[in-house]
């Protein structure tokens, strides 16, 4: 590879890192061509990205982003794959869970980084039952609703007493006349 070649992934490297929220890096030493294939295609279809690369140029590339952190750099061994989420940083988790089920534990997750937040790839399971940003966000709306619509039940029984008390006083002074 040249040295422009290496620039050029670096650079690529760089610009997917920049815009994703979550990196699972993978060892996928003993799978097939096909495997890889599979698992490249099932990432696509749910709009994630796999690349695969030199260790010294994700490294590379992790570093120029300013991402790079020990664990990140103990990870960068043997064969790497990286999948990249984007909106939803916990989608590809829940991806590659599926595919090691059905693949006899391939690829080996090594470690996922999760906006900030590194977890080991032991731990695959319990990073892909996170809640998806969206189901976050409504239940965040729905405790934020909840006081209110408790205070719109409030003041419409505020109301509808009022409306009994008049309705009893003219009662009581329509009997007394």
């Amino acid at each position: 590879m040249t040295r422009e070649e290496k620039e050029s992934s670096v650079a690529e490297l760089r610009e997917v890192i920049d815009r994703s929220t979550g990196m699972y890096f993978t060892d996928f030493e003993g799978m097939t061509v096909e495997q890889t294939t599979r698992l490249r295609n099932e990432l696509r279809s749910a709009g994630l990205t796999f690349k695969v690369g030199k260790n010294t140029l994700i490294r590379r590339a992790l570093d120029d982003a300013g991402r790079l952190t020990d664990p990140l750099r103990a990870a960068l061994v043997r064969q790497t794959g990286v999948a990249f989420g984007f909106d939803d940083p916990v989608a590809p988790a829940r991806i590659l869970r599926d595919f090691i089920e059905k693949n006899q534990d391939k690829p080996v997750l090594k470690l996922a980084y999760i906006e900030g937040q590194t977890y080991p790839g032991k731990d695959l399971k319990k990073v892909a039952a996170f809640p998806t940003k969206k189901d976050v966000m409504a239940s965040i709306v729905g405790s934020l609703a909840a006081p209110m619509q408790g205070i719109v039940g409030v003041l419409g029984a505020l109301q509808r007493d009022i409306v009994y008390l008049v309705d009893a006083i003219e009662k009581k002074k329509a009997e007394a006349v």
